[in-house]
């Protein structure tokens, strides 16, 4: 075990983190006003009483980027558990299908699955997460019959107090990353360089997003409003449920 070197972290974190927001925005560029209409629910903004084409647009943009900006930042930040763990333990990127990180710590294997937070999925999910973890172990004990092998979850925040799960450990926020790294406060170091891009990286993005609600909101109103402006809502059920002729 090393000692873990804030700098290496700040570094890592500030050198990086513009691959976080690049991808943000490659993704709003990517983004069609028809895609998005098609998988949102038209009844629910019937029922909230939405009356304007830019509230529609807001709603299925906003909620576009919520969901893929998790998917982006839980990418970024396993790449960030995997760099401070190799400088630590020297662990590396398993190749070990669903198995995003492996490290040994005296005798013992650890082979690590990484999420954002611990609410990360359902009951499904979690078996398959512990058929993966037993594949894992059987994997690594025909290469090596006398290797012990420890199946961690592990997550990036929130608070777990019952980590032992009985076919693998859950380990979240604090715990996780003192886990990884031997470092109990790095929980709290990695939260200091994340904000020194932020705000130029924010002002492009924000620009990006301005433009993309106006054209939205044109094209919208163009297709799925009358001549006295009303939303045709007909037309755009029609558009998002009807059946193909």
């Amino acid at each position: 075990m090393r000692k873990l070197d804030a700098d290496d972290v700040q570094k890592y974190v500030e050198e990086h983190i513009a691959e976080f927001h690049e991808k943000r925005l490659k993704s709003l560029d990517k983004l069609k006003l028809s895609d998005v209409l098609k998988r949102k629910n038209p009844y629910l903004f019937k029922a909230k009483n939405t009356e304007t084409s830019e509230q529609i647009v807001r709603g299925i943009v906003d909620a576009h980027i919520s969901s893929n900006e998790e998917t982006i930042f839980g990418d970024w930040l396993e790449n960030l558990v995997i760099f401070v763990n190799k400088k630590v333990y020297g662990g590396w990127k398993s190749g070990i299908p669903n198995i995003d990180l492996e490290f040994d710590i005296d005798d013992i294997r650890y082979i690590v699955t990484i999420k954002s937070g611990k609410n990360w999925g359902n009951s499904s999910q979690v078996k398959k997460l512990i058929a993966d973890f037993k594949s894992a172990k059987k994997t690594l004990r025909t290469s090596n019959s006398q290797i012990r092998v420890v199946a961690v979850n592990g997550c990036c925040y929130g608070i777990d107090n019952q980590p032992d799960k009985g076919e693998y450990f859950k380990y979240c926020g604090q715990e996780f990353w003192a886990f990884i790294s031997g470092n109990e406060n790095l929980y709290l170091e990695i939260i200091k360089p994340l904000g020194r891009q932020a705000r130029k990286q924010n002002d492009n993005f924000r620009e990006s997003y301005n433009q993309m609600i106006n054209l939205f909101t044109k094209q919208f109103s163009n297709v799925f409003c009358k001549e006295n402006g009303e939303i045709d809502w007909e037309k755009l059920l029609e558009f998002n449920s009807g059946s193909k002729k």
